[in-house]
């Protein structure tokens, strides 16, 4: 991957959803907020100044067009999403400021209706799968063509978001995790997410493995900051910048549209990049998702600037 002057096109395949969220005022309410987490990405993207294709399936009620208007809002191109007459899936969000958990209404919802786009892919910078869409049919399927027609290419990047929920075969969802893994160009996952898909590994150990394939890492772990694995060796740590935490939704996400907004513009680091430029990669991605969890929901703010303090809102506890 080679980025141009201003950015390729990033593009970005998967579900757009609605969260609902404990209201801030603990009465047991709940907010609906557009969330998803390749529209997470795409919306992210877009606000740091990336030109973000998103590849979805909105529905066409109400909740499908505020997914629409905050995509739009975003500068998120929608020239590749799909319509669809089905109802838009939920996610009900549990956040207890460490993380989140989801309870998940996706049965009959234009949020899986997804089809591979057409056309070549030479065109982008890269192009993000994981998520929902990569293990639920039929978007799955969709998901999994699109990758390895990026993975020939070199532009597959890849954060498996992995979620457990009663509606998923756990199984199932691992296994179609692990091969988007083992195709990417680049992985960036949590700690969570390499345990629940190599349980017989610590984390580290599953990313060295990776990176061993030719393939960048980045590893999440929350307050500890987060650990780059460089193709054939090589390890280069960040810390995360302190915030007081509302919720951690679409951190991960955001932490990978900032990556997605450095290959496009820089390209991917390879084998022997010189470390500052990669603990530059990971700072920059932490302080994106640390604006992220500053405050309600999966998005950044408007106007946000790279480097900007980040907000402390009054009522959130510290995370060091």
């Amino acid at each position: 991957m080679s980025g141009g002057a201003g950015g390729r096109p990033v593009l970005v395949v998967g579900e757009a959803l609605v969260d609902l969220v404990p209201a801030a005022d603990g009465g047991g309410a709940l907010r609906p907020l557009p969330g998803g987490a390749a529209a997470n990405v795409a919306a992210a993207l877009a606000r740091l100044g990336g030109h973000a294709v998103f590849a979805g399936t909105l529905g066409s009620d109400a909740f499908g067009r505020r997914c629409e208007e905050r995509l739009r809002r975003a500068g998120a191109d929608l020239s590749l999403c799909g319509r669809s007459e089905l109802p838009t899936a939920l996610a009900v969000a549990d956040p207890d400021g460490h993380s989140t958990r989801y309870d998940f209404h996706l049965h009959a919802t234009a949020t899986f209706e997804l089809t591979p786009p057409p056309g070549g892919l030479d065109r982008f910078a890269a192009v993000y799968a994981g998520g929902l869409a990569a293990v639920r049919e039929p978007a799955a399927g969709a998901v999994a063509a699109v990758a390895e027609q990026a993975a020939a290419l070199g532009r597959l990047v890849v954060d498996p978001n992995v979620r457990a929920d009663r509606t998923l075969d756990p199984a199932d969802g691992a296994r179609r995790l692990r091969r988007l893994c083992e195709l990417a160009r680049v992985v960036k996952a949590s700690d969570e997410d390499l345990r629940a898909l190599w349980p017989g590994r610590t984390p580290e150990e599953s990313c060295a493995r990776l990176a061993d394939g030719g393939r960048l890492v980045l590893l999440t772990l929350g307050a500890r900051g987060s650990t780059a694995f460089l193709p054939g060796g090589g390890r280069v740590r960040a810390a995360a910048p302190p915030v007081r935490v509302a919720d951690t939704i679409g951190a991960g996400d955001a932490f990978t549209a900032a990556c997605l907004d450095r290959f496009a513009r820089e390209g991917v680091p390879g084998p022997g990049a010189p470390e500052e430029s990669v603990r530059r990669l990971l700072e920059y991605a932490g302080g994106v998702a640390a604006a992220v969890v500053a405050r309600p929901g999966a998005d950044l703010p408007e106007g946000f600037a790279p480097g900007a303090p980040v907000p402390l809102e009054a009522g959130a506890h510290r995370l060091t």
